[in-house]
């Protein structure tokens, strides 16, 4: 996973919005995805491939459809490579401060 393009990807609104899009309704059409959208048919289609590029949508053929999914797992290698480190020492620090309160 190249974490540079999935850090560029998520830095973006419209691509957020994108992938809020597809968080709440899995396998959209690129019509579906750019109703709505102040942009173009090919700025929302420039949008989509650098998310495919990271990894953060996947596509799959449905006869002449081509359907667009959200792929979570990049954000989670995210999520546990960069978030995690830094909230975990906070996480234990307040779980050794309840069982000394508890004392």
């Amino acid at each position: 996973m190249d974490e540079d393009a999935v850090f560029k990807a998520l830095a973006d609104p419209t691509r957020r919005h994108l992938l809020d899009a597809l968080f709440l309704r899995d396998g959209q059409t690129l019509t579906e995805l750019e109703s709505g959208q102040q942009m173009t048919r090919f700025g929302i289609s420039k949008h989509l491939r650098l998310l495919e590029d990271a990894g953060l949508v996947v596509t799959a053929r449905s006869g002449r459809k081509k359907l667009h999914y959200l792929n979570p797992v990049p954000i989670r290698l995210i999520h546990d490579r960069w978030i995690d480190k830094f909230t975990e020492q906070r996480i234990t620090a307040l779980a050794d401060l309840k069982k000394d309160l508890e004392s």
